[in-house]
């Protein structure tokens, strides 16, 4: 079997996994949509290549709002790699303890909200800190994490608890401990991950069935379209509409900021 074929038919299997979760994948859109429906917001967040399943979920063509992705350039900038803004400090950022708590200081958070906290280790301290967090103030947490390397992997805490410690509902992508499924002859270490995939199809199941709560329910999602589909003149309409109703979405969490949330 060529490499190809062989990460063809592991993909396969993650879409076995993330399908084995329907009626988990519908309790969490059910959640989600309920915080939108109260016009609050569902609180993204992920470090390192995380931040990928965040930008997933909003916004790009065919979500809409409703989302705040809360995404730190510090713990997800991967491009320079070394030097400056390097990848060696935004690794080292992503256990540092208290940097969740500073974060969130920025928001006025409340009860009503619920968030997605991404981690394919669920080991690192400042989405499980992000977590802890938002639970203290009565938000309902869902952990998006790759099950078997969690499992096999040790928190960074001091306390040993990782992510889904601290979370209400647990999605999982279906990926290997270590997260790269492939083993090249001749090569020690495994390479092309899956915790992507798996998270993909997680963020966009989660996704339609949101949309679907939150049209029975007489609100119409403002999705970002294509004009190839819909019209450019439409396009350019829902995109306006979408970002203003983010905008204003974005005015709550900011209204109230202060010595009550810090």
């Amino acid at each position: 079997m060529s490499y190809t074929r062989e990460y063809l038919q592991k993909g396969r299997e993650i879409i076995d996994i993330v399908e084995a979760q329907e009626s988990m994948i519908q309790q969490v859109a059910q959640l989600f949509a309920e915080s939108i429906l109260k016009g609050r917001m569902v609180h993204l967040f992920g470090s390192g290549h995380s931040r990928i399943m965040v930008e997933e979920m909003w916004p790009r063509y065919g979500s809409f709002p409703g989302f705040n992705p809360i995404v730190e350039l510090s713990l997800s900038f991967h491009n320079l790699v070394v030097g400056s803004n390097g990848q060696r400090q935004a690794m080292f950022l992503e256990n540092v303890p208290g940097f969740a708590q500073r974060i969130l200081r920025n928001f006025d958070i409340a009860k009503e909200d619920t968030a997605l906290i991404i981690s394919s280790s669920g080991c690192n301290v400042v989405p499980i800190e992000m977590a802890e967090e938002l639970q203290k103030r009565k938000v309902s947490v869902v952990a998006l994490v790759s099950s078997k390397h969690l499992e096999g992997s040790t928190s960074k805490r001091a306390d040993g608890k990782k992510l889904t410690d601290f979370s209400d509902f647990i999605l999982d992508t279906g990926a290997p401990l270590g997260d790269a499924m492939i083993y090249v002859d001749g090569m020690e270490t495994p390479v092309a991950p899956g915790s992507t995939l798996g998270g993909v199809l997680l963020i966009n199941t989660v996704k339609a069935e949101v949309a679907n709560i939150l049209q029975q329910n007489g609100k119409t999602p403002k999705v970002l379209s294509s004009g190839k589909i819909i019209g450019d003149a439409r396009a350019a309409e829902l995109f306006e509409a979408a970002y203003d109703e983010h905008a204003h979405n974005m005015a709550k969490l900011y209204q109230n900021v202060g010595p009550h949330n810090a």
